[in-house]
């Protein structure tokens, strides 16, 4: 600083180099690049303070330590319940006073409407009524509670004809695998992990690039990256009937160097290879949405949106657009569905014991990219992998990804619960993003009784694990409020500021989970760190 209070242009110049260095000091620390500043007040003293907290984003591109601290307690949730030996104990919420009152007049409501319909009245008030009582539940935190009174489309259950038959066992409630036994007496339970993979469409080279672009099916690569969700969660499905027994498991979507995605999962238990390719030839999902075989309206002859009946025109005739209900009620089971999404028949499938370096190795692999985008998993190398991913981007760009696609326009259907100005090749659903190569769902599926745990209670846990390690007293969250410092305050810190309060922070806690740990193994404080003389 000058004498005059202002910065020279050699300061000015200067600072964002010196934001630059805190800020790879801070990386370097594992401290959080993003902190957000809070205003912590203790109800009990009145004291204010303020407290960083790390930003929480899950992208390493972001913040490289909040992302490698989210993939480390995903690692850690897996490694708890891989092997676990014993069923996990899952104790449902107490429901509170006012769902309780709720749930009560639900009640009471049905027991009214089923009197009056064998008696022949009228259950048009009542039905409305059930209808309310519903969403008032559903906003009480019941969500899933109560079955609504919606009349539902069904569709024929027949298997396929090109879809082998799936024998179906009782499912019983356990978790764990089968336990085996050595002709010495040691007993073993192993697990497995399993690769899946999307099937073929075209002959791709070693970078992961067609062969033959223009017989490479892009059209079946974007509709199974957008139902690739569905189609695993029947995989499950038809993978416990067969077994047997409620098989849990933990996966991670990644995508392959073609950008195709494929799943790796830990299972707990053991599945054969015989029984493996039987669910994977059995299981498929159907996509039953309108035809897209003919381009209706493109470039700018495209649907007008009529403000007065909130639907959209046909800019031709001026008639309304079959609504979503329409089109879907206009789908007979004579005809075929849009699409049907398989697996490939390859798969990789290794038993894994608990302990053991596969395992370390498998969970590794299972967290490796949740970091990344699916799109920055594989760095485009060259001119023809660019090309690909553009040709595959092209593709998803007009393939309806939703009910409430704006693509629907194109083909002469309104999207479900339509709106303004949707225009299509212009939906803002993530599938359509190059990042998300058609795939918008979430990257690590993980069966509810996996661990016993929530990921929250996996995160307490390792927040109980530091506190205990080093000796800090446990805090009542009722004691205090919090609030966020906004920038127009006067306690708000810059974004150099409260890296430099990272910084120090980060240095001060390992300083002490250091030594923590020496005297854990009773070795004498490395007296080094504190910078006293031996």
């Amino acid at each position: 600083m000058t004498g005059t209070g202002k910065t020279t242009r050699a300061q000015r110049m200067a600072m964002p180099l010196a934001r630059d260095v805190v800020k790879d000091l801070a990386i370097s620390h594992g401290g959080c690049i993003r902190p957000v500043q809070l205003r912590r007040t203790d109800l009990t003293t009145g004291e204010t303070e303020q407290v960083l907290v790390p930003c929480g984003h899950t992208l390493a591109s972001v913040c490289p330590a909040c992302a490698e601290r989210a993939r480390n307690l995903r690692a850690a949730q897996c490694r708890e319940g891989w092997h676990l030996d014993h069923e996990p104990h899952l104790e449902p919420d107490t429901a509170t006073d006012d769902q309780e009152w709720w749930i009560e007049n639900r009640a009471e409501a049905q027991v009214q409407r089923d009197h009056a319909t064998d008696s022949g009245e009228d259950t048009g008030d009542l039905e409305e009524l059930l209808g309310e009582l519903d969403e008032e539940i559903n906003r009480a935190g019941m969500r899933g509670k109560v079955t609504p009174n919606k009349a539902r489309r069904h569709r024929s259950t027949k298997r396929r004809q090109d879809a082998p038959p799936l024998p179906r066992r009782k499912i019983d409630p356990r978790t764990i695998g089968k336990t085996y036994k050595t002709p010495d007496g040691k007993t073993f339970r192993p697990s497995l992990f399993l690769t899946l993979t999307c099937p073929s469409y075209g002959r791709v080279t070693a970078d992961g690039t067609p062969a033959d672009p223009d017989s490479y099916d892009y059209t079946a690569a974007a509709r199974d990256a957008l139902h690739f969700a569905a189609l695993f969660d029947r995989f499950i499905q038809n993978l416990r009937r067969l077994v047997g027994y409620d098989l849990q498991y933990f996966a991670a979507i990644e995508p392959q160097r073609r950008l195709a995605p494929h799943v790796h999962m830990a299972i707990r238990g053991t599945v054969s290879r015989r029984e493996l390719r039987e669910v994977i030839a059995a299981t498929y999902h159907q996509v039953w949405w309108p035809s897209t075989a003919a381009v209706r309206f493109d470039g700018d002859h495209l649907p007008v949106w009529n403000e007065h009946t909130a639907a959209y025109l046909d800019p031709d005739t001026g008639e309304v657009l079959p609504s979503w209900e329409q089109a879907l009620d206009a789908i007979t089971d004579q005809d075929e569905p849009l699409h049907v999404a398989r697996f490939g028949t390859r798969f990789d499938a290794q038993g894994v014991l608990a302990g053991s370096k596969d395992a370390n190795r498998c969970i590794g692999y299972l967290t490796k990219y949740l970091t990344k985008h699916l799109g920055d998993c594989h760095e485009l190398q060259n001119d023809d992998q660019a090309a690909h991913a553009g040709r595959l981007a092209q593709a998803l760009r007009w393939e309806p990804c939703s009910p409430a696609c704006a693509n629907w326009l194109r083909y002469g259907i309104q999207p479900k619960n339509p709106k303004k100005n949707l225009r299509p090749g212009a939906c803002k659903g993530k599938a359509h993003r190059r990042e998300y190569l058609g795939y918008a769902g979430r990257r690590v599926l993980t069966s509810r009784k996996w661990s016993g745990k929530t990921l929250a209670d996996h995160r307490a846990d390792r927040k109980n694990w530091l506190t205990e390690m080093l000796g800090l007293p446990a805090t009542d969250p009722a004691r205090y409020s919090w609030e966020p410092v906004q920038p127009g305050d006067q306690d708000h810190m810059p974004t150099g500021q409260r890296l430099l309060h990272v910084v120090a922070d980060r240095m001060r806690w390992l300083q002490a989970l250091d030594q923590a740990r020496r005297r854990a193994q009773g070795l004498p404080d490395d007296l080094s760190a504190t910078g006293e003389a031996a």
